[in-house]
């Protein structure tokens, strides 16, 4: 298990390198709004590292907790859809876990994606894995979103999306009227108006931005590494 230990923090070590060299990648691809080869590459070889660890966790739970063991026996890391498919998964993977460490079974429950806010990234990352593994790599589709801000010379702002907002004849912003035939602020010296394009990449079938996922999931899997190791 020692040297197991050793290559999980070598594989994120990696990771967190590798995500390093993907923002920059990223960044350019954005710029150029195409998603590079090399690009796909690198987040294909990262969510392969980062999946590494978790099989490696899924290992040392078992050697070091679970009884009854088989050889040959498939199983993974639990990311389940529901708690009954968690605890029906968790019973045939890991055996007795329940209670030999009832602490790192709660613990591994509580991290599911089902269990709601800030929890969906790990189901997300496995998708994003699964389909990188199994067939061509998951396309990234670009997302471009335009929204106005306005500015007055005190500082107060406001903003809003075209594709949301349609203004009518006596709207105002910031005490400036509205133009309805052009939905923006009449020209005044009181306001500064910006038309603002944000673009990014998003996993195919996935409403979360690709670099954000990515982030999600190595700083997420750094603390689920950390967490398993101190509960075992």
């Amino acid at each position: 298990m020692s040297s197991r230990r050793g290559d999980i923090i070598s594989l994120l070590t990696e990771a967190s390198k590798q995500l390093r060299e993907i923002e920059n990648k990223y960044q350019l691809s954005l710029t150029k709004k195409h998603v590079s080869s090399d690009l796909k590459v690198k987040i294909k070889n990262l969510c392969e590292n980062l999946r590494s660890v978790l099989d490696y966790l899924a290992c040392d739970i078992r050697e070091a907790k679970c009884s009854q063991l088989k050889e040959n026996e498939r199983f993974y890391f639990p990311i389940l859809r529901n708690r009954e498919q968690f605890e029906s998964k968790m019973r045939e993977w890991f055996p007795s876990l329940d209670s030999t460490s009832p602490d790192l079974w709660s613990y591994l429950e509580s991290i599911q994606p089902y269990r709601g806010t800030g929890k969906e990234w790990l189901g997300e990352f496995n998708q994003v894995n699964n389909e990188n593994k199994h067939s061509a790599l998951v396309e990234q589709t670009k997302i471009e979103k335009e929204w106005v801000k306005a500015t007055s010379i005190d500082g107060s702002s406001v903003e809003w999306s075209p594709q949301n907002v349609r203004f009518g004849n006596g709207v105002s912003v910031l005490n400036v009227p509205i133009d309805p035939s052009t939905q923006l602020p009449i020209p005044h010296p009181s306001l500064e108006v910006k038309r603002i394009v944000w673009v990014d990449f998003y996993f195919e079938g996935i409403n979360k931005s690709a670099l954000g996922l990515l982030k999600e999931a190595t700083s997420g899997i750094n603390q689920i590494a950390g967490k398993v190791s101190e509960l075992l």
